[in-house]
């Protein structure tokens, strides 16, 4: 290309540039399971983010016992066994268990702070409850950014 190149080109160059520096092989650890677990796992992830989505409905509608509930039952500790989570644990590495173990328990963790905050009808009660609410998305995360199935 000539010194007089059209910035359009030279934007262009510079993010293909940029992206290929910055593209790498995926470095998460790689949890080899039958096919049908690694469907079940990946049916399972897609429910708590519906969940999740359900949660922020309800809590957009001001309605905290209800994204209480939703917590609960589809992201708690209560929710253990609708997964298969006991199935599940044994093709999981350890910290790949941990981390499920960390969203399951920062769900019932929320589902309890926003019970309350339907209670309280605080200023404080509803930075609590984002609070907990923030502590499910980093468990979610801890496991996306370490582990991969595919």
């Amino acid at each position: 290309m000539t010194a007089r190149m059209p910035l359009i080109w030279m934007i262009a160059s510079f993010l293909c540039a940029s992206l290929s520096a910055t593209a790498h092989a995926d470095e998460r650890t790689l949890v080899e399971m039958p096919a049908m677990m690694q469907d079940h796992l990946l049916g399972n992830m897609r429910d708590h983010l519906h969940a999740l989505d359900d949660v922020l409905a309800a809590l957009a509608e001001g309605d905290p016992a209800t994204a209480a509930k939703i917590a609960e039952a589809r992201l708690g500790m209560s929710s253990l066994d609708d997964h298969g989570a006991a199935r599940m644990a044994p093709f999981m590495p350890e910290g790949m268990r941990d981390a499920g173990t960390a969203l399951h328990h920062a769900a019932s963790r929320f589902a309890q702070t926003a019970t309350n905050a339907d209670v309280e009808h605080t200023f404080e009660a509803q930075q609590n409850v984002f609070a907990a609410l923030q502590e499910i998305a980093a468990a979610c995360n801890a496991c996306h950014d370490g582990y991969r199935v595919r």
